[in-house]
């Protein structure tokens, strides 16, 4: 984990998010004191468990994002999950241990990126070698039949099948060279030299070439099954089964993505990778909980909510620490961050039980945005709205361009729905400039539109009238 002081993690969170500085905050110290806690004795590192955190606050002003930026910054797994997709053990739902298995299979596919990445310069070369004698191939030999093809088979289904593979896919395996059945003469070794020369300086990006990838992996309802057992069922069946290949033409560049990827999944230890990636879960991982209010039994008047009430008794023991089987191997969860999301508009967080209300210690209340936030909402951040619409249109050759008058009336319209129709917070931005500009998204691409400037004039005529209609805005806006 890149170490980052609270004050700098908040200060990378004030690139994308505007205001909630007590969020960013409480979520800046609960990251900093995992790093505080590999410094202690490891006797007392086991003792010391994450504050488990509970935003609450109305939908649209920054909760997710905030975990989902947090993670980003230190590289650590993270997962969403909404509470309200869980049931108790027993009923129709996701069992509520798939939170860790996603987080887990999260962390693998980040170790195996890094892992790819410190092996591409070399897997490249080779690539490359491939590309060459691809594009310049040899002049075939006459393919002969082996008469102890047969032979051979009858003996393998004696001996249990083993090797089957290597005759039923003798002359379609992923790994045959391409020279294999055929004769590389002087002319051949010239036409490589040449088009290695060309490759390298990437003068073949666009030429087609025909290569032979293993089939892609279908997931099947079984392998989750599996999985809540900690079972690789996929895995398993690849281990028995003869490797599919397909036959595909493509230009060059995607080609060569194609056999990288391939070809690192045959160098990397895929052990090591899945040791490291749990060992990143353990330590690293964070877990966000949205509609964490939802699941709160309340006054327990109907059988649904004590439904609820179970959905919580289940979540219990993965927040104070358990366990888990995944098909990667099993994963403890002392030391994982849980981030509780949740409106509480129609309940509260005491109306959840006492055991799991202890397990989220740090409680932060995220504030209504207003106008002025929405003001800089859509100018300040580095992925702002209106410079998101700027990249889009330009596309299309449309320099667009919005004023400062465009940008408050924006605003002040977004701010003025949020209070007359339900409050969604900073997603009314969306649906609002989404209505100004469907002109010039929709007409973009077939004129030249040059230069154009939106101002406040036009934001009115675009929205004003919808915007002072309630009846029409609610559904419109």
């Amino acid at each position: 984990m890149e170490t980052l002081t609270p004050k700098q993690i908040v200060a990378q969170l004030d690139n994308y998010i505007i205001g909630q500085t007590d969020a960013k905050k409480a979520v800046a110290i609960a990251l900093y004191n995992r790093y505080r806690r590999m410094q202690v004795p490891k006797k007392l590192q086991q003792e010391i468990t994450p504050k488990n955190l509970m935003m609450i606050g109305p939908t649209g002003v920054g909760k997710t994002e905030i975990a989902r930026r947090l993670a980003k910054i230190v590289n650590a797994p993270f997962v969403k999950v909404e509470a309200t997709k869980f049931t108790e053990v027993g009923y129709v739902g996701r069992d509520v241990e798939s939170m860790v298995r996603d987080l887990v299979s999260m962390a693998v596919s980040m170790v195996e990126k890094e892992k790819f990445n410190d092996i591409r310069p070399e897997v490249r070369r080779d690539v490359d070698k491939k590309l060459v004698k691809l594009l310049a191939p040899g002049v075939k030999k006459e393919q002969k039949q082996n008469p102890n093809d047969f032979m051979s088979m009858l003996n393998n289904m004696q001996n249990g099948g083993q090797g089957l593979g290597n005759i039923f896919n003798n002359a379609d395996t992923v790994d045959e060279d391409p020279d294999s059945n055929a004769e590389v003469t002087d002319d051949v070794r010239n036409q490589r030299l040449s088009v290695k020369e060309q490759l390298d300086k990437g003068l073949l990006e666009d030429e087609e070439v025909t290569i032979k990838v293993e089939e892609s992996k279908k997931v099947g309802p079984m392998d989750d099954q599996m999985g809540q057992m900690g079972l690789d069922m996929s895995g398993m069946m690849d281990s028995l089964m003869p490797k599919k290949t397909i036959t595909r033409t493509l230009p060059v560049k995607e080609a060569r993505e194609l056999l990288i990827q391939q070809e690192s999944q045959k160098r990397v230890d895929h052990d090591e990778i899945y040791q490291k990636a749990i060992e990143r879960t353990q330590n690293n991982g964070i877990i966000f909980i949205d509609e964490f209010d939802k699941i709160a039994a309340g006054d327990k008047k109907n059988s649904g909510e004590v439904s609820r009430e179970g959905v919580q008794r289940d979540i219990l023991p993965i927040v104070e620490g358990s366990r888990i089987n995944t098909k990667y191997g099993p994963v403890d969860t002392d030391h994982i961050l849980f981030i509780a999301s949740g409106a509480f508009a129609e309940s509260k967080p005491s109306d959840l039980i006492a055991e799991l209300q202890g397990r989220f210690p740090i409680r932060v209340e995220l504030n209504d945005l207003t106008e002025d936030d929405f003001i800089q909402i859509l100018t300040k951040p580095d992925n702002a709205l209106t410079k998101q619409y700027v990249a889009l249109t330009k596309a299309d050759g449309i320099h667009l361009t919005f004023t400062k008058e465009s940008v408050e009336e924006i605003a002040k319209i977004a701010f003025e729905l949020n209070n007359s129709n339900q409050n969604i917070g900073a997603r009314r931005l969306s649906t609002v400039l989404e209505k100004i500009l469907a002109d010039i998204l929709y007409e973009g691409p077939d004129m030249q539109m040059g230069d154009i400037t939106i101002t406040r004039e036009y934001v009115h005529d675009q929205v004003g009238k919808i915007a002072a209609d309630q009846d029409l805005s609610r559904y419109i806006l």
